[in-house]
């Protein structure tokens, strides 16, 4: 079974854990609220582009919003079975939802004080690692300064060349795509001057 998969299932089992009214990372969005944006990403294509197309926003909080008037339960079984036969994300679920369910999972993990970072495996860590490459660029492309993302073994990404002397952000790679995604509630340690960590710190990070 894929890591985006596993991911997934595990997500359902925290969301039933936690209830529709807990809080998450996503901003005022509660658990119900999350459950039904994951279902308009992957079964309402005419809505979800609107996740990057802006014009189209109303429109996703539209559909967004009358999904989220369904029963919890349902929600959730929508999101444990994944994206429907006919739809483009299906052939493709192991790669394109390998963030996105990973991230989601620990936004409701981490959503209540306490929280501790899991312990991924191996292979796993190496998976995100994999992806965080593919996002570290759009993710620091507004820092005023040089960006790199560091492993405790000395693996590097480069975020962002910038200029100036770099900020080094050194983390597991779980811990690192949590934060490339915008996520605060994270165990990373930033190394370089102080108001260039600050800054690289504050920057918007959506991708």
């Amino acid at each position: 079974m894929s890591l985006a998969r596993r991911e997934r299932h595990a997500l359902v089992e925290t969301m039933t854990e936690a209830g529709p009214a807990a809080p998450t990372l996503c901003g005022t969005w509660t658990v119900h609220d999350l459950a039904a944006h994951l279902v308009v990403r992957e079964r309402r294509p005419d809505a979800s582009i609107g996740i990057v197309f802006r014009p189209m926003a109303g429109y996703l909080e539209t559909k967004q919003n009358q999904i989220a008037q369904r029963p919890f339960a349902e929600l959730l079984e929508l999101v444990r079975t994944g994206p429907p036969w006919w739809s483009p994300l299906r052939p493709v679920d192991a790669v394109v939802n390998l963030t996105e369910m990973f991230v989601h999972h620990e936004d409701v993990r981490r959503s209540e004080p306490g929280w501790e970072p899991r312990q991924l495996a191996a292979a796993d860590e190496d998976r995100l690692w994999k992806a965080l490459r593919t996002v570290a660029r759009a993710a620091y492309r507004k820092s005023p300064v040089p960006v790199v993302l560091a492993t405790p073994q000395g693996a590097r990404i480069t975020a962002h060349r910038g200029e100036g002397a770099e900020v080094v952000l050194t983390g597991t790679p779980s811990e690192l795509v949590l934060h490339a995604f915008g996520r605060d509630a994270v165990r990373i340690t930033p190394t370089g001057a102080a108001d260039d960590v600050r800054a690289v710190l504050a920057i918007d990070r959506s991708v």
